[in-house]
């Protein structure tokens, strides 16, 4: 992220189930690995993520595949977002934010003590990072509500799914191939969700103001923007 001193460099040991890490691992290049291995903190993932140009394509990467291709949407970002955290201890957890007239939006989360945080990609500016100072998870997605917003300004974030363990995906490879990839979409739209917002509340928003309306787009890329009917 622009503005923030990055942290020291160091080697992290993972308090996390390592097959699955050193099967990845052992698929990179040492370039490659470089590169992972410099992904130390939240932060630098984060950053990392923001370095990377948005994609509009209609398909999954995995993990392997974003760190190759070096572009992705949303839900290819928490991937590889949540791969990376499960590196430094964290179990590798993805939350689907529902919108109304809207895409979709996909965080990989975390904890720090009893506080959430999580790291996302996204083509809206105030759709990404969030440090871990949240004592909930409805907290946590709430901080996004202003900032989840179409083209035509209406404030869409209606609610958000319970947390999905992609450990459960390890059997399928979800950190080194985009074959199955669709199982965790599909999951996604199935898990129990809980809703943000009554119908009172939906009907008395306002739309978002002009300044905060520009500031979002920031980096947009049109390409892969979601047109609200």
């Amino acid at each position: 992220m622009t503005g923030r001193a990055a942290p020291q460099n160091r080697e992290i040991t993972p308090r996390f189930p390592a097959e699955p890490l050193k099967t990845f691992e052992a698929r990179l290049t040492p370039d490659e690995r470089a590169v992972w291995r410099g992904l130390t903190s939240p932060a630098r993932i984060q950053a990392f993520l923001d370095a990377v140009p948005y994609s509009g394509e209609e398909r999954y990467r995995s993990p392997l595949t974003f760190l190759r291709d070096r572009t992705g949407h949303c839900f290819d970002g928490a991937l590889f977002a949540a791969a990376a955290l499960r590196r430094l201890g964290h179990p590798p957890r993805i939350v689907d934010l529902l919108p109304g007239d809207d895409d979709d939006h996909v965080l990989a989360i975390y904890k720090r003590g009893p506080h959430w945080g999580a790291v996302a990609k996204s083509n809206f500016a105030g759709l990404r990072f969030r440090e871990p100072i949240y004592r909930s998870l409805r907290e946590l997605v709430m901080s996004y509500f202003e900032d989840y917003y179409n083209l035509k300004g209406v404030k869409t974030l209606r609610g958000y799914t319970r947390p999905l363990d992609l450990t459960a995906y390890d059997r399928v490879g979800w950190m080194w191939s985009d074959e199955r990839l669709d199982d965790i979409g599909v999951k996604l739209g199935e898990i129990k969700s809980y809703k943000v917002l009554t119908p009172a509340q939906v009907r008395a928003l306002q739309p978002k103001d002009k300044r905060g309306y520009d500031a979002g787009l920031v980096g947009l890329n049109r390409d892969g923007v979601y047109q609200p009917e």
